[in-house]
C-alpha cells in the first residue's frame, strides 16, 4: 500500500509551479522606495547656540594651589610639609574648605603609589567638601 506523489513514469505533462513570482512585487517596493526617498524634504540639523565672545579678559588673580604630594609609602606632603596623620590632613583639608574662594587642591601620586592611599586622599577630600580637585603628574602613569 504505497502513495505516489511524483509524475507518472513516462507522462507527458510538466510539473505544476505553484511558488509565487516575486520579482514584480521586488520591482514595485523598490520604485516606492526610490519615490519615497525623493519626496522626503531635506533635513537641515542645526542647532543655534549662544557662545560667550572671545574678549573676556584672564583672572586679574591667579588661583591659590595646595599641592599634596603622596609618596609610594603613604606618606603625605602638604605643600612639601609632611603630613604627622590623617587627622591633621583632615584638618588641613576642612580648613581649604572653608574658605570662601577655594584654593586648587592639586593631588601628585608617585608612580608606584598604591591607589588606596590616593582614594583616601580624595574621599576624604570630596567628604569634607574641597570643589576643585585636581590630579596632577598623571603623564608618568603612561607608558
Amino acid at each position: 500500500m504505497a502513495m505516489s506523489t511524483g509524475p507518472a513514469i513516462g507522462a507527458d505533462e510538466p510539473d505544476v509551479m505553484i511558488d509565487i513570482n516575486t520579482t514584480p512585487l521586488i520591482d514595485v517596493m523598490l520604485v516606492l522606495l526610490i519615490m519615497l526617498i525623493i519626496t522626503i524634504p531635506v533635513q537641515t540639523h542645526a542647532v543655534k547656540l549662544n557662545l560667550p565672545n572671545a574678549n573676556t579678559p584672564p583672572p586679574l588673580t591667579q588661583p591659590l594651589v595646595v599641592e599634596v604630594d603622596i609618596d609610594f609609602d603613604g606618606t603625605i606632603l602638604w605643600n612639601g610639609t609632611v603630613v604627622p596623620d590623617r587627622q591633621t590632613l583632615a584638618a588641613d583639608l576642612s580648613g581649604l574648605a572653608a574658605q570662601p574662594d577655594q584654593a586648587e587642591l592639586h593631588v601628585r601620586p608617585d608612580k608606584l603609589t598604591d591607589y588606596k592611599y590616593v582614594a583616601e586622599v580624595l574621599a576624604t577630600a570630596q567628604r569634607l567638601g574641597v570643589q576643585k580637585i585636581g590630579i596632577i603628574g598623571d603623564e608618568q602613569f603612561t607608558n
